[in-house]
């Protein structure tokens, strides 16, 4: 009993270890944008701010369009969202239940193609965005996203799809159901735990994504919220604003972490779905 105890309490000092490493960087950003200025730059340094203040949140919304770039983001995250869930779920229903020709080719030329780091595809899709007349706009983000994200919603999608019993689906046929209709009113709502997971991590993708976003976008209207904090800058020059910069990190990574912490177990139950077998 005692041997269990102290393996429990092992356990729980990794855990939180654990955790209070990954949240640190957070939780820093959050003490820095309440001290002022000069106390950031104190030394040494001091861990509390002194005297707790807002200004800096003020700083980032009134002299900064920074509204601005949190509705791009939301624009670009949510186009991008639908378009693999409704490109990918079809794609998916078919390499799993119609054994379509090609498929786990298919398969495995997107994998290959999501191993590829996005700056090798910057300057041809800069070439071909530009081509369109696109620079400048949402869709110069939406479909490169679309196409770099797809191959991860097929795979996370067709391995659901195939731990679905195909009974539901020979039940639906025999009562008159189509194939779209078998889709639409049977495995999507019971695919509901693998499409959220796809889909948050496709919006926390196209959230977070910096590269394309800064070479696409050269527009201060247009930028995104990573290209906007980027872009912050101070008086001059040389002078960097810390307690503005550290204010939109907050303010950006504040709505993911919760949108995460409230919608944890459809994420696990989602990435776990494929690994269970029976």
């Amino acid at each position: 009993m005692t041997g269990r105890r102290v393996r429990r309490a092992l356990f729980a000092a990794v855990v939180a270890l654990i955790v209070g490493h990954s949240l640190w960087p957070f939780l820093w950003q959050v003490l820095t944008s309440l001290k002022a200025p000069d106390e950031i730059f104190a030394i040494p340094p001091t861990l509390l701010p002194e005297r707790p203040s807002l200004a800096s949140y003020a700083k980032v919304f009134t002299l900064r369009p920074f509204v601005r770039y949190v509705l791009n983001s939301l624009l670009v995250a949510v186009g991008t969202t639908l378009l693999p869930l409704g490109l990918g779920a079809p794609a998916a229903y078919a390499v799993a239940r119609l054994r379509a020709r090609g498929g786990e080719l298919l398969l495995r030329a997107g994998l290959v193609g999501a191993l590829l780091p996005p700056i090798v595809f910057v300057l041809p899709l800069y070439e071909g965005i530009r081509a369109l007349g696109l620079l400048n706009h949402p869709l110069a983000l939406i479909v490169p996203y679309t196409a770099l994200n797809l191959p991860l919603t097929l795979w996370m999608l067709t391995s659901f799809f195939r731990q679905l019993p195909s009974e539901l689906e020979e039940a639906a046929r025999i009562d008159g159901f189509s194939r779209v209709g078998v889709l639409r009113h049977i495995i999507l709502p019971l695919a509901a735990p693998a499409l959220a997971t796809a889909a948050i991590l496709v919006a926390i993708f196209s959230w977070n994504e910096f590269l394309l976003a800064l070479t696409f976008m050269t527009a201060d209207q247009w930028r995104t919220v990573p290209v906007g904090m980027a872009m912050l800058s101070g008086v001059t020059e040389f002078e960097v604003p810390w307690d503005q910069i550290s204010a939109a990190v907050v303010v950006t990574t504040l709505p993911v972490v919760l949108l995460v912490l409230g919608l944890q177990r459809r994420i696990i139950a989602g990435l776990t779905a494929g690994g269970i077998k029976g």
